[in-house]
């Protein structure tokens, strides 16, 4: 029951980094066209984040099955909390050092690490886990299409629109949107915690389903909200400036576009990374306006973080797993 505890506070934290580090991307395209207040905008995205979080499963039991069977893996809950620790770790020096990274590239390239470390290669589940990278390399193309399509459709139909007038009602469009996508990022990103611990449960012996427990939803579900509401403060203004100039209408196309493609992933199961979902949602709106007036940096940041991450986190979980046995 210790071990458990121990995972349960782990995650938590992961979480709360995670709201920290990630979700009030969701809001940040309406800080920065002025339709919200940064002080009410992660208001808004930590309340919304937290409903998210309730309303499915299907993200938590591809994190809590799909990667390993914790029906049957060996050192279960030594993999965990080796898996949750070098996931702390890497998010919180890539956040201190500045360097582009996804939670979810961590979490999942840490957890496959210490299954590879701890239990061996044969007990990585190579059809889920291949889902799941797939899910997280096309989501981002995904999300560029249909920012730039839906860009596109609006230039079309609000070209003779009275500019004043225009902006002034995206900026009301946009506020929906953006509590869409921060709906959406809760509903992704707060479940893949919620599927850790299921895992740990499962593997510890303490259920025997991939069922969420009620208690984990929602302790997860507040603790994602709340990183949201602390940290939206310090990265929300950098989002939408570092990419293109914004104005409503493009913030609005930029946050439903995120909204659909979340959405339409966590409907399926498929934990992405909602941080690479967001700016390449920016990027197709930045593209259907002005082509060369976007900031291409964030592309490569995108790639990078693809190339780096994962297998990062995966050695750093192995290292741990390494350090634990010496000390158990």
């Amino acid at each position: 029951m210790t071990t458990i505890i121990i995972i349960v506070i782990l995650a938590l934290i992961f979480e709360f980094i995670n709201g920290f580090h990630d979700t009030a991307n969701a809001i940040a395209m309406s800080v920065s066209t002025k339709a919200l207040s940064p002080r009410f905008a992660v208001i808004y995205a930590g309340v919304l984040n937290f409903f998210g979080a309730l309303v499915s499963q299907a993200v938590a039991k591809s994190i809590g099955g799909k990667i390993a069977d914790p029906f049957q893996i060996e050192n279960g809950l030594l993999i965990v909390i080796a898996a949750l620790i070098a996931a702390i770790f890497w998010n919180l020096f890539t956040w201190y050092f500045g360097i582009p990274s996804s939670s979810s590239h961590t979490l999942i390239g840490s957890v496959a690490g210490a299954v590879i470390f701890g239990s061996g290669l044969g007990s990585i589940n190579w059809e889920g886990f291949t889902d799941i990278i797939k899910a997280l390399l096309i989501s981002p193309f995904l999300a560029f299409g249909v920012g730039f399509i839906l860009m596109k459709v609006l230039a079309i139909i609000f070209k003779n629109a009275n500019p004043t007038r225009a902006t002034r009602s995206f900026r009301g469009f946009q506020v929906i949107a953006s509590g869409l996508a921060a709906f959406s990022h809760g509903g992704n990103d707060g479940q893949k915690t919620m599927g850790i611990i299921v895992f740990a449960l499962v593997a510890g012996g303490f259920q025997a389903t991939l069922d969420v427990p009620f208690w984990v939803q929602v302790t997860c579900a507040a603790t994602i909200g709340v990183g949201t509401m602390i940290g939206g403060m310090r990265i929300i203004k950098t989002v939408a400036k570092k990419i293109f100039k914004v104005k409503p209408i493009n913030g609005f196309a930029a946050d439903l576009s995120s909204f659909v493609v979340l959405q339409g992933a966590t409907m399926l199961g498929l934990p992405v990374s909602t941080t690479h979902v967001s700016s390449s949602s920016i990027l197709g709106v930045g593209s259907a306006k002005r082509f060369r007036g976007v900031n291409w940096g964030v592309a490569i940041r995108i790639v990078t973080t693809w190339v780096l991450t994962l297998p990062i986190s995966a050695l750093i979980a192995g290292l741990v797993i390494f350090v634990i046995k010496l000390f158990v």
